[in-house]
């Protein structure tokens, strides 16, 4: 407790929480109000910490749509100031506890990501392994343990304060819709803690895995465990299952869990084409057009500009996750839909026939060709895929407004790939 409570500790926590502009809590406290009540209230602050006197805020619960658009997902904000102490915990805890993870776990842990996880899966799929146990864990986040986890956490810390700090973090209450509800179990997702908690609970789960020699990749409470035959995962996938009810209190999800080929399920958002090549899961495909949708929206009163830098926004962070996807000619297909999309979005600002005619015109289409546009019956989909506005908004016409090209940004990322491999044979060599 004395390291969490070191000045500068707590600085640091304060300038990552700043940084991550996160949402209040139920005090509604910005983080410059929260600047200017902890530096008032320092000495009193610190010194509850030390003597275990400080009582944690209730937790601001809200729900948010999964995937699916139909299940939610119960997330908990708590106040800045419990944000920061949260904080200043895991700089201090994470240091202990990183070395003691498994190599196999991806989740939620510095210098590893969800890319790392999926090119060992790559690996393990090219090295024959290609049936995959598919493990859902039920509700995990709202069904840990909390004796089992406090158990854990004892193995490693001995400053039985901060066991009980970090206790009350986890049975602090959420405020939802005006109720308050009490938590014997779970941990709460969105405490920065959270992360550090969940993969100290599912420690145990990768050191079993590993004790029986499986090839696997955990990231948070999504488990592939990759096999060589059916009958080989059906065998592990029954002995997993009773080893996380009987040891961790955890349940599979029999609905969301399966053995399959590797090809027939996804993972991370990818999913893996018959001849071992990763690709963008069709799951992950659907929501990112849904998302493509809502940007151009053709009823919105937004210029084209800003429709364009709000779409690079999240095409730049899509395609730099989805980089790995060996299937180029999909984004090749990705790039002339949202064109068209776009085309369809300008064709509609101008609504009625002369407008369109004039803005046609502007744009070098023919007189005879825009006015038969201009006055077209077609709906704005179809007229949006005419010859003349495919040449009037062509490729080069996007380029020169900006819009992100995700054929070109795959090419760059797999051409640095490849000059960084190339360095590494020069230099080994």
């Amino acid at each position: 407790m004395e390291q969490i409570c070191e000045l500068t500790n707590l600085n640091d926590a304060y300038k990552k929480v700043r940084a991550n502009r996160g949402a209040s809590g139920v005090d509604r406290q910005t983080i410059e109000q929260t600047l200017i009540y902890m530096r008032s209230h320092k000495e009193q602050i610190i010194g509850s910490l030390l003597d275990g006197s400080y009582k944690p805020n209730l937790i601001r619960g809200v729900e948010i749509l999964k995937a699916d658009g139909i299940s939610k997902r119960q997330l908990g904000i708590p106040t800045i100031l419990d944000r920061i102490i949260q904080q200043a915990i895991l700089q201090v805890l994470q240091p202990i506890f990183e070395p003691k993870f498994s190599n196999s776990s991806y989740g939620f842990r510095p210098e590893r990501s969800a890319l790392m996880a999926l090119n060992k899966a790559k690996e393990y799929v090219n090295d024959g392994y290609k049936y995959v146990v598919d493990m859902d864990l039920e509700k995990f986040f709202d069904r840990v343990n909390h004796d089992i986890l406090m158990s854990k956490l004892a193995l490693h810390i001995g400053d039985k304060g901060l066991l009980k700090l970090i206790r009350k973090y986890l049975e602090a209450g959420i405020l939802q819709n005006g109720i308050c509800i009490d938590r014997e179990i779970g941990v709460m997702q969105g405490g920065n803690l959270s992360s550090l908690l969940s993969n100290t609970m599912l420690d145990e789960l990768d050191r079993e895995l590993e004790k029986r020699g499986h090839k696997f990749c955990r990231y948070a409470d999504d488990c592939n465990i990759y096999v060589k035959s059916y009958a080989a995962g059906e065998r592990v996938m029954n002995s997993v299952t009773a080893f996380l009810s009987k040891r961790l209190k955890l349940q599979v999800n029999e609905t969301k869990s399966a053995v399959a080929l590797a090809s027939k399920r996804k993972f991370l958002g990818y999913s893996f084409r018959s001849d071992g090549e990763l690709r963008v899961s069709n799951q992950a495909m659907a929501k990112f057009k849904d998302k493509i949708r809502e940007l151009t929206k053709r009823n919105k009163g937004t210029s084209l500009e800003t429709v364009i830098f709000k779409l690079n926004q999240y095409l730049n962070g899509w395609i730099s996750y989805y980089r790995l996807s060996a299937s180029k000619s999909v984004f090749n297909k990705l790039d002339s839909w949202i064109r068209r999309k776009l085309r369809c979005f300008r064709i509609k600002q101008r609504k009625r026939a002369y407008p369109i005619y004039k803005y046609l015109i502007k744009l070098g289409v023919s007189v005879q060709n825009a006015w038969n546009l201009a006055t077209s019956s077609k709906g704005w989909w179809r007229m949006s895929h005419n010859p003349a506005i495919n040449q009037a908004m062509s490729n080069t016409w996007f380029k020169n407004l900006g819009l992100v090209n995700l054929e070109e940004k795959i090419n760059q990322f797999q051409s640095l790939v490849k000059t960084a491999v190339c360095d590494n044979a020069r230099t080994v060599v």
